[in-house]
């Protein structure tokens, strides 16, 4: 069949955000190449990003034009294909069979949800095991959940999913707070059977119920909260420019996909010392995450779970609303994202940019000289929130006028439960009455391509190290900072010290300072666990990155994944355990950074029915970049504003 039309227009910039004409331009050009049945489901679409040399040596265009790569599924033959496709073009510019055997499959389908739930409704030794607990099939909902992968069992190369079942006694009852416990079944979605139904030690179901809400039972909202009303009467100081954003002295551009969510581009800082612009980061993101989970029982020891790589974030990117998602005065852009029949499906109001008053950036009082000087913080917040299941996070990248840059996760929503029992208590915490909530982690691994005043960079680490009592020593007050350059890529694993203040130091030996020495950002990590499973377990093995706080790998285009490029029902090894085996130089290279930050949750009753936001991040911090502060331009707090106060106290000079 002939190709289908290119579309017309100009093009657009091609790291941009993907647009609802460029969705169907995909569909109606693969469409056209005649490969596709009634049951093939487009698992997802996203934009293929030019190669970095490309990107680097052109500001607007590039010569491999606007590619986009399609992942598809033919549901009756469980056959996976990847194509790219060129909208410049277009053509289909590749096409490939995907052999799950050796690469593990596509992201699961919404679809692939409703399908286990149909199949275990009719399975007889799934509804035997809720008669036993008195319960019927027609009461459960059945909450579907990726199989991992652990071992021979199924035939090789099969889709597979397990369910496990929440009891709802009526309709509008919060499903989590009956969790059927001692339970758990697995489905074999390319065979459309059940695997397995694994009846374990039952458990009773918790009765008590969780609403939350206006509806629930909490007694009336409270009236003691007054109104905070955040205003700039003068309108914001950022601008957006179809995806190009510029606020102070920052500038970049902004990305989305519906695997990583939201992307940040070439991060520059305008330095007025120097007049000019200078790259900090070439790209960044939040490239996976897993939940592990601390509960060895039978029902529930393979409770893991990808969020990005066997779910994908951002179909499930929620529509934020003024005033409860975002305050102030608010810029939102829409995300386009692609249906499972390859139809564009518009997320209004998915990424939100606003400005957030930070406190004091820099004060000093100087009693001698009669000085008094004070200047205000403030940063530019770019985010999102996606639900996946039962648990919300957003994603928050701060720009500071500093030049510091910083990443922090929200989780909230609701924890997964279980039924509650005195043996096995040491794994997780009881929430409510019979209500348990296993002890489990949220790891998310950042990808930080890296360009701190160019594409030639190295990377020390920095500790703080106590000087033994000597001659030169002699009161034993001294301790220094000692620095190791992390030359390649195996000796680049590393772990975060909280003992030692240890961070990383990304620096440029090619720019030097005013003082002569190397610019440079600093990784500051939180210093929080990392994967806390055994190291010879299969989740160790696949979610591999997990096990360490960072990663040093040089540059390459096609490494963009840390657990690998398909990571649902794959054995693991893949992504960062493989690349870094090559042991590649990192001095004075090209380098992408890889840091597993996150949080390890042993729930408390204030978490239930419904979690307050726990938060997690690093920071990304100037030293030695500039040759001076870089807000010392920053005026003083506006008059007006302090003139408004009550106080009676002093105005800021």
């Amino acid at each position: 069949m002939p190709d289908a039309p290119a579309p017309e227009g100009p093009p657009p910039h091609p790291l941009a955000m993907l647009s609802a004409g460029e969705i169907r331009a995909a569909r109606e050009i693969v469409e056209a190449s005649g490969r596709l049945g009634d049951d093939v489901r487009y698992v997802s679409v996203l934009p293929e990003e030019p190669p970095k040399a490309e990107l680097i040596g052109s500001a607007q265009g590039s010569p491999s034009g606007r590619r986009l790569r399609v992942q598809l599924l033919d549901r009756s033959r469980g056959e996976s294909y990847e194509a790219v496709v060129s909208l410049t073009r277009g053509t289909v510019e590749s096409w490939r069979a995907v052999d799950p055997r050796a690469e593990g499959h596509l992201p699961i389908l919404t679809e692939e949800f409703e399908a286990v739930q149909a199949l275990l409704d009719a399975d007889e030794g799934w509804r035997a095991a809720l008669a036993r607990r008195g319960l019927s099939a027609e009461t459960v909902l059945v909450v579907s959940l990726s199989a991992g992968h652990y071992g021979p069992g199924p035939p090789s190369g099969h889709r597979l999913l397990r369910g496990l079942g929440f009891h709802l006694p009526h309709a509008g009852d919060q499903p989590w707070a009956h969790p059927v416990d001692g339970l758990v079944a697995c489905v074999d979605l390319t065979a459309g059977r059940v695997v397995e139904v694994v009846d374990d030690l039952p458990v009773p179901v918790p009765r008590e119920p969780g609403g939350f809400g206006e509806s629930a039972d909490t007694g009336p909202p409270r009236t003691t909260l007054r109104p905070i009303r955040v205003t700039q009467p003068e309108g914001v100081s950022f601008t957006v420019d179809a995806g190009h954003v510029r606020w102070e002295n920052w500038s970049l551009r902004l990305g989305f996909n519906v695997r990583e969510g939201l992307t940040l581009h070439d991060l520059r800082f305008h330095d007025r010392d120097r007049g000019r612009e200078r790259s900090v980061v070439h790209r960044a993101s939040i490239a996976e995450m897993v939940v592990p989970y601390a509960d060895p029982s039978p029902t529930r020891s393979r409770h893991n779970y990808f969020d990005q790589g066997e779910y994908l974030f951002g179909r499930y990117t929620n529509s934020l609303a003024r005033g409860c998602d975002c305050l102030g005065e608010i810029h939102y852009l829409d995300a386009v994202v692609a249906d499972k029949h390859g139809d564009p499906r518009t997320v209004p109001n998915a990424v939100c940019l606003h400005e957030e008053d930070q406190g004091v950036l820099w004060k000093h009082t100087d009693l001698f000289l009669g000085v008094r000087e004070t200047r205000r913080q403030r940063r530019l917040v770019l985010s999102y929130f996606t639900s996946i299941g039962n648990y919300d996070y957003g994603f928050y990248w701060y720009l500071y006028l500093d030049g510091t840059l910083a990443h922090e996760v929200k989780a909230t929503g609701i924890v997964f439960t279980s039924g509650w029992r005195e043996e096995g208590s040491e794994y997780a915490a009881e929430v409510a009455p019979g209500l348990g909530a296993p002890y489990h982690q949220h790891l998310f691994s950042a990808r930080l391509d890296m360009a701190v005043d160019g594409h030639r960079n190295a990377v020390d680490e920095l500790d703080m190290v106590r000087v033994p009592m000597s001659r030169t020593n002699p009161h034993g007050n001294a301790f220094t900072r000692r620095a190791t350059r992390l030359r390649s890529e195996l000796k680049a694993r590393r772990l975060a010290d909280g003992r030692r203040d240890r961070v990383w130091r990304v620096s440029n030996p090619d720019s030097p300072n005013r003082l002569g020495h190397p610019v440079a950002y600093d990784l500051v990590p939180e210093e929080r666990p990392t994967l806390l499973a055994d190291d010879a377990s299969p989740i160790a093995s696949r979610a591999a990155f997990a096990t360490r706080h960072l990663w040093v790998t040089r540059h390459s285009d096609e490494e963009r994944y840390p657990a690998g490029h398909l990571v649902n029902q794959h054995p693991g090894g893949a992504g960062l355990p493989a690349w870094t085996a090559a042991d590649r130089d990192l001095d004075g290279a090209d380098l992408v950074l890889w840091h597993t930050f996150g949080l390890t949750h042993c729930p408390r009753t204030e978490d239930w029915p419904v979690m307050p936001a726990d938060r997690a991040g690093f920071t990304l911090r100037p030293a030695g970049f500039f040759d001076r502060n870089p807000t010392l331009d920053v005026p003083r707090p506006d008059r007006a504003a302090q003139e408004s106060g009550t106080d009676g106290g002093p105005a800021c000079h």
